[in-house]
């Protein structure tokens, strides 16, 4: 296995200590708190140098294809479901970005039966780029609020991104989509 592959599995494995952290965090401000934005940040880190690494070393593999956009969906959406339980994020906001990567790897499927592979567009990447960083901002209360407030903007500028970038994909991809009916 090559460090890019590897670099996606552990974005996978920091999950659950993420989520764990978080029902360590009972109480407001106590020291779990301090921990929920730099073990975001640390798999967001991974995410960019898996990708870095991959294709400048030419690591690109079938496996990391797959896991690579799997460990992003699964980080960002259990931060998102982490910020909807600490009251800080409405849960529209999670519905209407889950929405779409099921949409998404929706069509992505149908293609894939078709023998075709739908690279991820600048939109999505702005998307992905966006949600992250208002997410590591948010996560970011314990430290100082003011971050967290703007967080809660750049997140609502990812969602509007993740509708913006879901209906270019989808028109896009829509002969994709008639094909297979």
């Amino acid at each position: 296995m090559n460090l890019p592959n590897k670099l996606s599995l552990f974005r996978v494995v920091i999950i659950p200590v993420f989520v764990v952290v978080y029902y360590l965090t009972a109480t407001p401000y106590n020291t779990f708190d301090y921990l929920l934005a730099p073990l975001f940040v640390l798999a967001s880190v991974t995410d960019f140098f898996d990708g870095y690494i991959a294709r400048k070393h030419n690591l690109v593999t079938v496996f990391g294809k797959f896991i690579d956009p799997l460990a992003d969906k699964l980080i960002v959406m259990s931060a998102l479901i982490v910020l909807n339980a600490l009251g800080s994020l409405p849960y529209w906001v999670t519905i209407v970005i889950l929405s779409r990567e099921f949409i998404v790897t929706g069509i992505r499927l149908v293609a894939v039966g078709d023998g075709k592979v739908i690279a991820a567009s600048k939109l999505g990447k702005y998307k992905t780029a966006s949600t992250m960083v208002g997410i590591i901002l948010m996560l970011c209360y314990p430290y100082w609020q003011s971050l967290a407030d703007i967080g809660i903007w750049v997140v609502y500028f990812g969602t509007l991104m993740t509708i913006v970038s879901g209906i270019d994909y989808f028109i896009k991809n829509k002969s994709i989509l008639l094909q297979s009916i």
